[in-house]
């Protein structure tokens, strides 16, 4: 670390980043909100490519596995291996993520992790063998387990702060686009059409990635001020006045350049370690709330509980993608906790019901109320997970880690999320033979742990800078 107070009270520069952070907050009040310049919206459009990528490897596994498993003569277990392979290489790519976006900057990291999506696409395309599958299942994972954590931080990184809740949210929007193209889809087409389509937005990212700006608090990371000026310009407007807002980040910045360097083991500090549980603890209730359990087998549920699979995923994408816009469109007018307890709590219920059709359905009586009850479930649950627990992590750690951690947080987070969607993902086939109801009831516990879990810890960010953020909640103190 760098200046440290002497026991008694703040170092000098934990005090100059809370006075120009407080100086900021009360000269932001006669200026809030920035408009969505098309500079800002085009790069979103650009970014979030990569998040419908993410979408189609995530919808790809489901409509598809009754084709590869004929084709292929996989087994039950095989197949687990290939839909949850994905997860693997994600996790790969989180470790890594946070460490090639500082280094090479979030544009250039966005177009590495396509061409690893490229290539995966085209390894499933022309396989003949399942390894040569799992092998095209594992690039893409590493692709999108990069693109996990740099798409939400760049958007978050060059939005305005009146903007930046909505257009972050628009990476899930994106992702669930993505899943449910693939579902719908894939009802109707066979799995190597399907795997020549997900290519496309591939090649869409790569492309329009040489028309949009770096990050400028990337380029304040390393030092290059005019250029991020120069970024800055250029997404909020040629004649908008960017002096407080380029002032404001150059001076967190530089403070932060002189408290600490950007280690590992800076993580596990004091100072971080509201922002490491909250980001954390949101990842994982995230995932072992169930739901790339639904995502990835979400045919298989419907089989199970004797309800048309084609009909249960063209349900899914008539409710997903609303309630993701919806979502969206909330996001800054409501704010983050209050969307994320409504979502965990419709999850919670969902999840219920869910359990309660599979429970009822060895029942006589209950035969035809059975698959009904376990569609509404799923609908239920993916209706609300849309709205808010979808995006939301995602938002939320792209805003509360300050930039000299950034990477390795987002990093550890992210690598958190994977390997949940991996146990998740690989033992939910298991878990249904062992006890479909009893999957169900558990998914929703702990659901109803994450409304708790927000209520206590989760901080609102609506509406405040990120330096101001960062600031609240990481404070700079050693005593």
């Amino acid at each position: 670390m760098g200046s440290r107070s002497n026991g008694d009270g703040p170092s000098t520069s934990e005090s100059l980043l809370l006075i120009t952070t407080e100086d900021r907050r009360q000269r932001r009040s006669n200026n809030s909100s920035s408009p969505a310049t098309p500079v800002v919206v085009f790069s979103t459009v650009v970014a979030v490519s990569g998040s419908y990528v993410f979408g189609s490897a995530v919808g790809f596994s489901s409509p598809a596995q009754t084709g590869i498993m004929d084709d292929l003569s996989m087994s039950l277990e095989e197949y687990s291996v290939f839909g949850s392979i994905l997860t693997i290489g994600a996790m790969v790519g989180a470790v890594m993520s946070g460490k090639i976006a500082d280094q090479l900057g979030r544009r250039r990291t966005m177009g590495l992790s396509e061409m690893f999506c490229l290539l995966g696409w085209l390894a499933i395309l022309y396989s003949k063998v399942s390894w040569l599958l799992d092998v095209g299942r594992l690039l893409i994972g590493y692709g999108i387990g990069v693109l996990s954590y740099v798409v939400p931080v760049y958007i978050a990184e060059i939005t305005p702060q009146n903007l930046r809740g909505a257009f972050t949210t628009v990476n899930q929007l994106m992702i669930c686009i993505g899943v449910s193209v693939m579902w719908l889809i894939g009802t109707f087409i066979p799995w190597r059409t399907l795997a020549l389509i997900g290519i496309i937005p591939c090649i869409l990212q790569i492309l329009g990635l040489l028309f949009i700006p770096e990050s400028p608090r990337w380029l304040a990371k390393i030092g290059l001020w005019k250029e991020c000026e120069s970024a800055l310009q250029q997404l909020r407007g040629e004649n908008a006045d960017i002096s407080e807002e380029a002032a404001e980040i150059r001076d967190y910045t530089e403070t932060l350049d002189q408290l600490s360097e950007s280690r590992v083991f800076d993580l596990f500090q004091p100072e971080y370690a509201k922002s490491l549980i909250i980001g954390v603890g949101l990842m994982v209730l995230q995932q072992f709330g169930g739901v790339n359990a639904i995502a990835f087998y979400a045919n298989s549920i419907f089989i199970s509980a004797g309800f048309s699979s084609s009909i249960g995923s063209i349900a899914m994408v008539i409710v997903q993608v609303p309630f993701t816009l919806l979502g969206v469109l909330l996001m800054d007018v409501s704010g983050r906790r209050p969307l994320l307890m409504v979502s965990a709590a419709g999850t919670c219920l969902g999840c219920f019901l869910t359990g309660i059709s599979f429970l009822l359905q060895d029942l006589q009586e209950s035969k035809g109320v059975s698959p009904i009850l376990a569609l509404v479930g799923v609908l239920v649950f993916t209706g609300s997970f849309s709205l808010g627990m979808g995006g939301i992590p995602w938002v939320i750690m792209s805003e509360i880690f300050p930039i000299n951690i950034k990477g390795s947080a987002g990093s550890l987070v992210t690598v958190v999320n994977w390997f949940g969607s991996w146990v998740v993902s690989y033992a939910f086939n298991f878990l249904m033979k062992f006890s479909t109801e009893g999957t169900f009831f558990m998914f929703s516990s702990i659901c109803c742990v994450t409304v708790l879990f927000v209520a206590k810890l989760v901080p609102e960010t609506k509406g405040r800078t990120l330096e101001e953020i960062q600031a609240s909640m990481n404070p700079f103190i050693v005593n």
